[in-house]
């Protein structure tokens, strides 16, 4: 009897590695497909990104608007060039509200997936929330003092925001 049981144990911790080892491969393919779907979200939203690029010099010639600069509509405007968040799209003004709401602690991609409606426990949709912050960035919309954390810029000095005596 004591044989058979051995022999049990034996065959049972030879499963429980080979279960094991199949676990680990598992593991390593799904993290490989997760970061190749996260680089085909970031490129996607970069090709989406270009291709309205390309088409907007037509749409602007068609029905020109007086308000709007003649050239390429970005799908997020350069600071400079935009005459604020409404210019932004819903997605994008919801992303900088949520950095306000964030304060000094900064706006992390995880929390800005949640902003998003999106499932902040998927790897791609935290990086594809992380690529649309960093398009803030880039953009001068956002910065980006400490790795991952995205605040509003500092407010410039000549904008006459919190001038002295400006309440008296």
């Amino acid at each position: 009897m004591r044989a058979v049981l051995e022999a049990r144990r034996k065959a049972a911790a030879v499963r429980g590695e080979e279960l094991a080892a199949e676990l680990e491969r598992v593991q390593t393919d799904l993290a490989d497909a997760e970061e190749v779907l996260r680089r085909r979200v970031i490129g996607l939203g970069e090709y989406l990104e270009a291709l309205a690029e390309e088409e907007a010099p037509a749409l602007v010639a068609i029905g020109s608007s007086q308000r709007k600069p003649v050239g390429p509509r970005r799908a997020v405007p350069h600071r400079q060039n935009a005459g604020g968040v409404e210019d932004l799209s819903v997605d994008y003004q919801a992303l900088m509200a949520a950095a306000l709401e964030a304060g000094g602690d900064g706006l992390g991609a995880r929390r800005a997936a949640a902003v998003l409606g999106w499932d902040s426990a998927s790897a791609s949709r935290v990086e594809g929330a992380r690529a649309r912050l960093k398009r803030l960035v880039e953009r001068g919309w956002l910065v980006e003092e400490k790795p991952g954390r995205f605040t509003l810029p500092a407010p410039e000095q000549g904008s006459g925001a919190g001038r002295p005596g400006a309440g008296s």
